[in-house]
């Protein structure tokens, strides 16, 4: 039975890509500069438990999540290096931060009180990031303009704070994988105001162990924003417009196979909505891959699949559960052959550029229902399917 899940539509992840990437991006930081993992959202689908065992083997320093359950799946999954949590988490949950040993973001006075009476109520001290708002205009203390003065004496404020350990601060690029003039300039000015913060607290007395700001996109064209510390996000997982540049490859790969063949008469009707209908007689296979696995609906009659043979055109709506393609001049693909969606012939960047999408959003979207083989040397180490409610599976490699 585990062998057919496995046939259905599946992900490979390539541990040695990983590692590969990992080390690309230490070799480019140089020494003296801590690599800080970015594996929320599950590590971009890629499976946040896996990637940050492989990263906690490489010697990271650092991950990031984005909420209290996903730092407790990697407590539970046997991470035991440190977690920053870059959302929120209610304060009344701060003993099991503090029980965690995790990193909690503050990004405004009020929280750090709030975070602060309950560290001293749990008897215990929250270490704690700042983030800094320089013109992402997300979360942050605000410090632009005529804010600067009231928020380096919040900041300033919140760091006193009784039971708080202020081990670190950051901030967040809004346009630094951009090569627009205006957008470079607008990346270095918040840059500029990010280091202006350091300098007014540090007149203050106030330092903090780690400075972080550079994404995957200041990775790429800003070493002066390394600091103590850099983020990578999508550079990690070998994606993103800056992967050539920084000779990054892709780790996940997402594959189907034909289910069905049919051979359909001219003028058939493919599909809701009867958007396609063939154009003479046709050899058509039925994938058991739709939009609930990740395949977006948008790459309907537009998104041709890879196979030895050549591509294969997805005709028709992609359905909830299904997808069928033109096999009519591919005489050599049978029912349980393998497709490409997308992988080593056809990349995650092409696909999202089709959409007019980031790649991000392809490798997020890959459901829970599909299981994820972690290969490394070319060998299956560990199956993983989420929507069984276990990590491994004995089932043979697809």
């Amino acid at each position: 039975m585990e062998e057919e899940i496995l046939r259905r539509t599946w992900a490979e992840i390539d541990m040695d890509a990983l590692s590969h990437n990992y080390r690309a991006a230490r070799e480019r930081i140089g020494p003296g500069v801590k690599y800080l993992g970015v594996v929320k959202a599950d590590a971009y689908g890629h499976g946040a438990v896996q990637v940050s065992r492989k990263l906690q083997s490489l010697g990271c320093d650092y991950l990031a999540v984005s909420s209290l359950d996903e730092a407790r799946e990697l407590r539970r999954g046997g991470v035991t290096m440190p977690v920053l949590i870059l959302g929120h988490t209610p304060p009344e949950m701060t003993p099991q931060l503090i029980r965690h040993d995790l990193t909690q973001t503050v990004s405004a006075l009020a929280k750090a009180e709030e975070y602060s009476q309950a560290a001293q109520a749990a008897g215990g001290v929250l270490r704690v990031h700042i983030k800094v708002d320089t013109g992402m205009s997300r979360l942050g203390f605000l410090v632009r303009g005529e804010h600067f003065a009231g928020g380096v004496d919040a900041i300033a404020t919140a760091c006193a704070l009784p039971n708080l350990d202020a081990e670190g601060i950051f901030t967040h690029f809004s346009t630094s994988d951009s090569d627009d003039p205006g957008d470079r300039a607008y990346a270095m000015e918040q840059f500029n105001v990010f280091l202006s913060v350091l300098d007014a607290l540090a007149a203050r007395g106030r330092r903090f162990r780690l400075r972080h700001c550079a994404n995957s996109g200041a990775l790429a064209r800003y070493p002066e924003t390394f600091l103590d510390m850099v983020r990578p996000g999508i550079a990690l997982y070998g994606l993103g417009d800056d992967a050539d540049t920084l000779g990054l490859c892709p780790v996940m790969s997402l594959y189907s196979c034909v289910s069905t063949i049919k051979v359909f008469d001219a003028d058939t009707p493919v599909s809701y909505g009867r958007l396609y209908r063939t154009p003479d007689r046709r050899r058509v296979g039925v994938l058991p891959v739709g939009y609930a696995d990740g395949l977006f609906r948008g790459f309907s009659n537009r998104l041709a699949l890879w196979t030895p043979g050549g591509p294969a055109p997805i005709l028709g709506r992609i359905c909830m559960d299904m997808t069928m393609v033109d096999l009519s001049g591919l005489p050599n693909i049978h029912v349980g052959d393998t497709l490409e969606i997308f992988g080593p012939h056809q990349s995650a960047n092409a696909l999202a550029a089709m959409l007019d999408t980031i790649p991000y959003e392809l490798v997020c979207a890959v459901s829970k229902r599909v299981p994820r083989l972690y290969k490394e040397h070319g060998q299956v180490t560990e199956r993983s399917l989420r929507i069984l409610g276990q990590d491994t599976l004995s089932a043979p490699t697809a």
